[in-house]
C-alpha cells in the first residue's frame, strides 16, 4: 500500500530554519501532485505549499517568500524548506497526494494519500 512518511519536525527559534522531508513507497511523485499541509492546535487543516507533475507550485500567502517546496524524483521525496519561521508557524505538518498532475491546495480533502504528520514547533 502507498505510504508517505514525513521527517525533520523539530522545535526551533523564530527566524529559524526546518527543511521536512516526505518519502513515498509504493507511489511514483514524479507523475502526480503532492502537497504539504498544516494543523494547528485547534484549527483547521490548511494547506501550505503544493507542487505538480511538472515541478510548478503553489504557496499559501502566509508563507510565501520563506517557504520552498520542492521534489527528488529520483529519491521519490518531496521537501519543504521552511525559513524565517514564525510562532504561527507551529502545528502538525502533514504531506499529500494525489493521482491528478494538479491539485489546488484548496482542495485539500480531496488528496488521496496522506502521511502521518511531523510537528514543528516555533518559540518566540
Amino acid at each position: 500500500q502507498v505510504q508517505l512518511v514525513e521527517s525533520g519536525g523539530g522545535s526551533v527559534q523564530a527566524g529559524g530554519s526546518l527543511r521536512l522531508s516526505c518519502a513515498a513507497s509504493k507511489y511514483t511523485i514524479s507523475r502526480n501532485c503532492m502537497g504539504w499541509f498544516r494543523q494547528a492546535p485547534g484549527k483547521e487543516r490548511e494547506g501550505v505549499a503544493a507542487i505538480d507533475s511538472d515541478g510548478r507550485t503553489r504557496y499559501a500567502d502566509s508563507v510565501k517568500d520563506r517557504f520552498t517546496v520542492s521534489k527528488d524524483n529520483a529519491k521519490n521525496t518531496l521537501y519543504l524548506q521552511m525559513n524565517s519561521l514564525k510562532p504561527e508557524d507551529t502545528a502538525e505538518y502533514y504531506c499529500a497526494a494525489d493521482d491528478r498532475w494538479w491539485l489546488p491546495l484548496s482542495k485539500l480533502y480531496e488528496y488521496n494519500y496522506w502521511g502521518q504528520g511531523t510537528q514543528v514547533t516555533v518559540s518566540s
